[in-house]
């Protein structure tokens, strides 16, 4: 079977794997087994979801240089919109669940905690990622679309920044997620490919 093939089989899988998180929230609210603050409880795995989902679409192009296998760069629009969607969850879960949809007392926060308001700057970077997500937008922004799509790197970025200074004191996770990071970004300078190594498909942000 060859690598594009296997890949597009996989794809069903890898959907349904990827709303495995979601789930464990549906029967975490049904079953009543999200401990004693659920509302933060899905703040934290709406969260981590998020950033992970990220890290991931990044890993696929070093993936690519390393290896010269192709054929995942066909999951990264997927593995980018879970990211989305577990990002508008996460930013949900504080909006209306934790402050009612009290815009006087949001915009508050916006403007006096730091951390909130470097995740609300990663979630408007990563709206026209996901507008944009499409091959019909590829078509029409052409080299546009991939100077766009480097708003990853900063919402990759924002991301790590948010939950860092979130937690303050333990900055083990948030360090992990850091480190991650930094390694995939620093994946991408110019270096020598594998054998037999190509470009990334026309429309692939690096």
């Amino acid at each position: 079977m060859s690598g594009p093939v296997l890949v597009r089989s996989l794809k069903p899988l890898l959907f349904l794997l990827a709303l495995a998180p979601f789930a464990r929230i549906v029967l975490g609210v049904v079953y009543d087994t999200l401990g004693a603050n659920p509302v933060e409880a899905v703040t934290h795995i709406t969260g981590d979801w998020t950033l992970r989902f990220l890290l991931l679409t990044l890993a696929l192009t070093p993936l690519r240089r390393l290896t010269g296998w192709t054929a995942p760069l066909r999951l990264r629009r997927m593995l980018g919109l879970f990211a989305f969607f577990y990002g508008s969850l996460h930013l949900l879960t504080w909006a209306w669940l934790d402050q009612g949809f009290a815009w006087g007392e949001i915009l508050d926060d916006l403007a006096e905690r730091p951390y909130i308001t470097l995740g609300f700057a990663a979630f408007l970077a990563m709206v026209p990622l996901a507008a944009t997500s499409t091959r019909g937008m590829m078509r029409r922004l052409g080299r546009r679309w991939k100077r766009l799509h480097r708003l990853v790197y900063l919402v990759a970025v924002l991301g790590v920044l948010h939950f860092a200074w979130l937690v303050k004191a333990d900055l083990l996770e948030p360090g992990l997620y850091g480190l991650v990071l930094l390694l995939l970004l620093a994946l991408r300078l110019p270096g020598p490919r594998a054998p037999g190594a190509r470009p990334a498909p026309h429309g692939a942000y690096r």
